[in-house]
């Protein structure tokens, strides 16, 4: 230990806490993703075979292997693009298998894809609005929050045009702005 901090041991599908030493605040919980004995078959190829991996939020994880590894399946598989055939995911104790995309977002997983993945016919507002309706913040608090997106990531000048309308380096930040107005424990790409 640094002395600065403090990583509590983590109980069996439990959540870990960082606690700042002598410090008389409550402790933030660390959110985890995990996936265990993820199996994947198309027919009669297994293309994953019992897959499990731990995420702690904040970290950085690559996955990595030969092509035809299963590396991509697994992924979609975690983000929900992809249903296992076995095996279940967990966001702390909560277990999301059978979760659409957009539920998986409601527990704090944010999906930026790497092709293109703006709504070409929607403007750079509602791009962003999309997403927000499906969280609990109020009206007013989705558009506080899209206001503070669009500053952050220059798109003021851009936020009437459609998602066709961009240039690549102003439809990727719409993207990156969409995927972080839910305020996602995880960011997968």
């Amino acid at each position: 230990m640094n002395g600065l901090t403090e990583e509590i041991p983590v109980p069996p599908g439990g959540e870990q806490t960082l606690v700042e030493e002598g410090s008389s605040q409550e402790a933030t919980p660390i959110s985890m993703l995990r996936t265990e004995n993820l199996v994947k078959k198309y027919g009669k190829r297994t293309v994953v075979n019992h897959v499990s991996i731990n995420v702690k939020q904040g970290e950085i994880v690559g996955l990595l292997g030969p092509n035809g590894a299963g590396k991509t399946t697994t992924f979609y598989m975690a983000v929900g693009l992809i249903v296992p055939n076995e095996g279940t995911i967990f966001i702390d104790k909560m277990n999301i298998t059978k979760f659409p995309v957009y539920k998986r977002a409601q527990y704090g997983v944010g999906y930026l894809a790497q092709e293109a993945s703006i709504f070409r016919k929607m403007s750079v507002e509602d791009n962003i609005l999309s997403v927000l309706q499906f969280t609990n913040k109020s009206p007013k608090e989705q558009v506080e929050k899209m206001e503070s997106l669009l500053n952050e990531f220059g798109l003021q000048k851009v936020r009437k045009n459609t998602g066709d309308r961009l240039s690549g380096g102003e439809r990727r930040r719409a993207e990156i702005a969409r995927c972080l107005a839910i305020d996602p424990k995880f960011i997968m790409l």
